[in-house]
């Protein structure tokens, strides 16, 4: 398996726990004593063999071998890359004795034809209890991207699937999905739509029955037809999902904050439902304009900043940012994860039955209701303006205080926002001599580096997931010397 520095580091998400924990350390030859280690060992974990190597007797049509089953350099036609690339089959016998060259690497840098499969998913789900189904909201999604990816003709010839399970590839030998996932009876056709690079799941729930705390999703991805002579591409499993009965209507305590409460600086999609009809539900949203929209078919993932209360109100492309939980009455950015486009600063309210509550201070908790006020508007609590949306349109509409009540103002069902904490998974692979007979799952993620020393001494360590014998490292067009793995 041959793994660019390059792919390492733009597979970093260092948000998320890891699930499954090894590392890499590589190190000049001219070290030959264990390098020294001065900071906290990363998180062990059993790491099993998986096989790698398949003879090849039965050349392919574009006469190149496989290339190994996790490779991390991708396709975009059946013909190896670069200049170097074509090799024979009778000359390799085994993967293990083709080559990637600098010439390949040198390709793959400059080109980026590399393909990418990415699980947007909220952080939580809601449990459904009897004949009721409350489907995931957000709805999962599955984008691709990348120039590897032929939309025109190769997304014709894709199937995909998608069904709740739990971690794929713990206590695994082989290196093939473990026997707790969900079966593919029991797994859902995720539609893309013509000319659409995503899908989403809209009709995914978890019933009263399941016990667990926690799942995963899983994305099965395969070709159709004789689009390819190994049709599997390989199941994908999203990060993982707490699983809640309803939303907390009391103070967290410290154990439950960090994963039902919202941190600064986290993700979170928000979403409207009219009358709470599900088909109402409208998602806050970026279009390719870079205009904000309340879409009824994709949503976005925006970083929630805490702002200083004292924060001129003026408008600016940098701003000062807090850390902690944030809390109801507390001043808000919110920008968009993917464009970088962001709301004017807001203060975030609680909503009680479409009443603001202007005295609220509480943690703002999972699939709580709330309301955002925009600070910058007029000062007067007769003409308080929140953030709204009208047909697909994101405007402000100005709340109606209550006479009788000081800090209560009235909405309407358009300024009532739910919010949930996002998170995604993302896999990236070039291969890098050809289509690869085997799945390219699991897929190497290096989420967190260390470097040690320096000169002839130096020592980097990458800790992640799925990392296996066999896994070497690129400095651009430069391969590792040494490379280690560390259980």
């Amino acid at each position: 398996m041959q793994l660019a520095m390059y792919q390492m580091l733009t597979n970093f998400a260092s948000n998320s726990t890891p699930q499954q924990n090894s590392s890499l350390r590589f190190r000049s030859l001219s070290d030959h004593q264990s390098p020294i280690i001065n900071h906290q060992k990363p998180i062990k974990r059993l790491c099993h063999k998986r096989p790698r190597l398949v003879k090849t007797n039965n050349p392919t049509s574009s006469g190149t071998t496989t290339a190994a089953a996790s490779s991390l350099n991708m396709p975009t036609t059946s013909s190896p890359v670069g200049s170097n690339g074509n090799y024979n089959d009778e000359s390799y016998e085994e993967l293990e004795h083709r080559p990637l060259t600098r010439e390949i690497m040198a390709t793959y840098l400059s080109t980026r034809r590399h393909r990418k499969v990415t699980v947007h998913h909220a952080k939580v789900a809601q449990k459904s209890y009897g004949n009721e189904k409350r489907f995931f909201c957000p709805p999962p999604c599955v984008y691709l991207s990348g120039d590897g990816w032929n939309h025109d003709f190769e997304q014709d010839n894709l199937c995909t699937m998608i069904g709740i399970g739990e971690p794929l590839y713990l206590n695994d030998n082989n290196g093939s999905p473990s026997g707790n996932i969900t079966q593919s009876s029991e797994m859902q056709h995720l539609p893309f739509d013509n000319g659409k690079r995503f899908g989403a799941a809209k009709t995914l729930f978890i019933s009263d029955s399941d016990k667990r705390k926690h799942i995963n999703l899983n994305v099965k991805m395969m070709y159709t037809a004789d689009f390819r002579d190994s049709p599997y591409i390989g199941m994908f499993e999203s990060r993982k999902i707490k699983v809640i009965s309803k939303p907390s209507k009391k103070k967290q305590s410290v154990k439950n904050a960090e994963s039902v409460c919202i941190q600064s600086g986290t993700k979170i999609a928000l979403f409207n439902r009219l009358r709470s009809q599900n088909v109402s539900t409208r998602f806050l949203h970026v279009d390719e304009r870079n205009q904000f929209e309340a879409s009824s078919h994709e949503w976005g993932s925006f970083y929630i900043h805490l702002v200083d209360n004292e924060e001129p109100c003026m408008e600016s492309t940098t701003f000062s940012v807090k850390e902690g939980f944030v809390q109801y009455g507390s001043t808000v950015k919110l920008v968009c994860s993917v464009t970088n486009q962001s709301l004017p600063y807001m203060v975030i309210r609680k909503v009680d039955k479409n009443r603001v509550l202007l005295d609220s201070d509480e943690p703002v908790s999972q699939l709580h209701k709330c309301a955002f006020e925009f600070k910058n508007g007029p000062s007067s609590s007769s003409s308080i303006v929140y953030l709204c949306l009208t047909g697909e349109r994101i405007v402000g509409i100005a709340g109606k205080p209550c006479p009788n009540e000081r800090f209560r103002v009235d909405i309407n069902d358009s300024a009532c926002w739910t919010i949930i904490s996002t998170d995604k998974a993302e896999y990236t692979w070039f291969e890098a001599c050809g289509p690869v007979s085997h799945p390219i799952t699991p897929v190497p993620v290096a989420r967190h580096i260390v470097v040690d020393g320096g000169g002839t001494a130096a020592t980097i360590e990458l800790t992640g997931e799925n990392f296996a014998p066999g896994l070497s490292v690129w400095f651009g067009e430069t391969e590792s010397p040494c490379t280690q793995l560390l259980n």
